[in-house]
């Protein structure tokens, strides 16, 4: 990722890693909500953004490694999350906290025009994390999932206002965008994304997901 700093006499730009740009905008996301985190919250933030710079993370497959067809909705999620077992159970909760987490918060204005909105988000994403916090046994990391259910909305704040002053565009286009990107391996795309300030992966590696 390309960032530009100044130096003493001019400007130049020199490349950081997504931890550090996601560092930088998770602190100045964070400070412009007035929220005080502990450092494994914010630091579970960053992890977040990184694994969606993997547009791939964004859409599940329709059957899992066992065979099963995977839920359609949230709620299908959430009620098959709850009667499986432990490390099902823990992966299926993180996966629905996190997703909804990060699609509230960078695709909040799309949801506004659809029958499910952010409250529907909200609701599954703060039961996933209260849930989630119940299944862990390290009291750090269980206390990460409390505060995440309890502050959801405080957290789509936060990211939010990360996509805005990241250039990232909350809308419906940025979804087609994605999806055109993975299933057709799009250079114009591919340019788009970039452009947009959305690192994605390698086109050959887009290319084994077009299988369906």
């Amino acid at each position: 990722m390309l960032k530009k700093t100044k130096a003493s006499d001019s400007s130049s730009l020199f490349l950081v890693s997504s931890k550090q740009y996601f560092e930088e905008a998770v602190q100045s996301g964070l400070e412009k909500r007035n929220l005080r985190v502990y450092p494994a919250v914010q630091s579970y933030l960053v992890s977040l953004l990184e694994y969606y710079l993997d547009a791939r993370n964004l859409f599940h497959k329709d059957i899992s490694e066992s065979g099963q067809k995977k839920p359609d909705t949230l709620a299908e999620m959430l009620l098959i999350a709850v009667n499986s077992e432990h490390r099902e159970k823990t992966e299926l909760l993180k996966q629905l906290g996190d997703r909804s987490l990060y699609i509230s918060g960078f695709f909040g204005d799309s949801l506004k025009r659809k029958i499910v909105d952010v409250d529907y988000y909200a609701e599954m994403g703060g039961t996933a994390y209260a849930a989630l916090a119940d299944c862990v046994a390290e009291d750090t990391t269980a206390q990460v999932y409390r505060t995440f259910s309890r502050q959801f909305i405080d957290f789509v704040d936060v990211l939010t206002y990360i996509s805005e002053s990241s250039a990232i565009k909350t809308d419906q286009d940025l979804l087609r965008l994605y999806d055109r990107y993975m299933r057709t391996g799009s250079e114009l795309a591919k340019d788009k994304l970039v452009e947009l300030g959305v690192l994605t992966v390698p086109r050959d590696q887009v290319k084994l997901a077009r299988q369906d």
